[in-house]
């Protein structure tokens, strides 16, 4: 129907001139003719073309049914067209209200785990997985004499053995068999002061028990090796503590109140590096972490982000003061100073070339200074026999009140001064004897401290 209409207001537009300017009483008929003609060979073509439009369609259709990455390439550019009027659409919105934030805000800030990180770490699950293998349980028995007395106050008191036993963690330092833990694992020092344990044993990751024999400890620094008959173990990789920041990931993995919880995993940062405490009446310089270290984690590892051992978990202090609650106080032993330590337990069983004087003291207090008229400083209980001091003459009732000319008031100033040095090294100590109107100086060779005469 639109295309009859068309033509017939061509015909008018273009045949039908002004009556003027032709003559209808001897043209009408031949006008008439072509007028018919035109219109047919018009409605022809005008059927051809959609004949051959048709046909080519059909084949295109086939075509890309055929062949489906122009379909594709096709919807891509009318989906890209679409996004394109999207984001200029988000992008006139941005200019106007800025409704959408933009990129940059968008992002997201870096975690803490992000933040206290090395710049070569690994994730914190792939730490776990590759040292959980070289993380084992460490059990301990110990026998102590308890005196047993009637209640009725008949019979003569007996004395009976007990057993006590204690768990702690280890790290596997070599494939076959040596372990490293703390020394206060092995060795009791509490109440019961059992000494060395009866016997040993630890527990790997796949349950797998062994009997272990303690190849040598030092409660000075609390470390304590043990060695199993085992081969082909997950070693631990050692990182270097002495490249140790503040504020720098770590991991800790152990044990917590024995084999029910065992391989716990925890994570914190480094509070503080060489922080000086005391631990069971010993001086040392530890690393201080945030990281939740229970008993029972004694003697497992703190990792850094590399996955590499930077410590050795050894104990927490948890302390209330009045209404404040502390917690978060977690203390390792630096590494690479444990290295020395633990190499000499191993080739020796005791730390060598740590000097010693050879007595047995007790600090003179100002109460006591007073009350006895005795000056501050270091009273000699006892000389040990066949010791150095017992060889430059120092006698039992003489208080050290120096060494190395520096004044001293208790047995931790003297010990400090006194470690600086090594076996076979000369001091001199400053010495206020009963009956001497002045204080005598005492020169003196250091001994080296070995297992029996500790």
């Amino acid at each position: 129907m639109i295309y009859n209409n068309n033509n017939e207001n061509e015909n008018k537009d273009i045949y039908n001139a002004p009556e003027n300017s032709y003559s209808y009483s001897s043209d009408t008929e031949n006008t008439e003719k072509p007028h018919k003609k035109r219109s047919f060979l018009k409605a022809v073509a005008f059927i051809l073309s959609l004949v051959i439009v048709g046909a080519g369609s059909v084949q295109v259709y086939k075509y890309t049914e055929k062949n489906p990455k122009i379909s594709t390439i096709e919807n891509d550019s009318s989906e890209e067209s679409e996004n394109s009027e999207e984001s200029e659409e988000s992008e006139s919105i941005n200019a106007v209200g800025n409704t959408n934030p933009t990129s940059s805000e968008s992002e997201q800030l870096p975690s803490l785990i992000d933040l206290a990180s090395r710049k070569n770490a690994i994730s914190v699950p792939d730490i776990v997985e590759n040292s959980m293998p070289s993380v084992v349980g460490v059990s301990a028995t110990f026998e102590y004499t308890q005196q047993s007395i009637d209640i009725w106050g008949f019979g003569t008191p007996s004395n009976q053995t007990r057993e006590i036993k204690g768990t702690g963690t280890g790290i596997i330092m070599t494939d076959d068999g040596y372990i490293i833990t703390n020394a206060h694992v092995v060795y009791d020092t509490s109440e019961y002061n059992c000494g060395d344990a009866k016997s040993v044993s630890v527990v790997l990751s796949d349950e797998t028990e062994y009997e272990a024999k303690v190849m040598g400890r030092d409660v000075e620094t609390d470390i304590a090796v043990l060695k199993i008959d085992a081969k082909n173990l997950k070693a631990a990789e050692f990182g270097d503590s002495n490249d140790l920041k503040v504020g720098e990931l770590v991991i800790a993995i152990g044990n917590p109140l024995g084999f029910e919880l065992f391989g716990s995993v925890t994570s914190g940062i480094i509070s503080a590096i060489d922080r000086e405490i005391t631990v069971n009446e010993k001086q040392m310089k530890l690393i201080q972490t945030d990281a939740a270290i229970n008993s029972g984690n004694s003697g497992g590892p703190l990792l850094n982000s590399c996955g590499q051992v930077i410590g050795i978990n050894s104990s927490k202090i948890s302390s209330s003061y009045g209404s404040a609650s502390i917690e978060g106080l977690g203390f390792a032993i630096p590494i690479s100073e444990a290295k020395i330590i633990i190499d000499d337990l191993i080739n020796y069983g005791y730390v060598t070339g740590r000097p010693q004087i050879g007595i047995q003291t007790q600090n003179v207090s100002d109460t006591i200074s007073r009350f006895y008229g005795i000056p501050v400083g270091v009273y000699v209980v006892s000389v040990s026999e066949g010791s150095s001091a017992e060889f430059a003459g120092i006698k039992e009732g003489d208080v050290i009140i120096g060494i190395q000319g520096e004044p001293v008031e208790n047995l931790n100033e003297l010990n400090e001064i006194k470690n600086k040095y090594k076996a076979g090294d000369e001091i001199k100590l400053t010495i206020s004897r009963q009956g001497e109107s002045e204080d005598i100086e005492i020169s003196l060779v250091l001994q080296e401290v070995t297992p029996d005469k500790e």
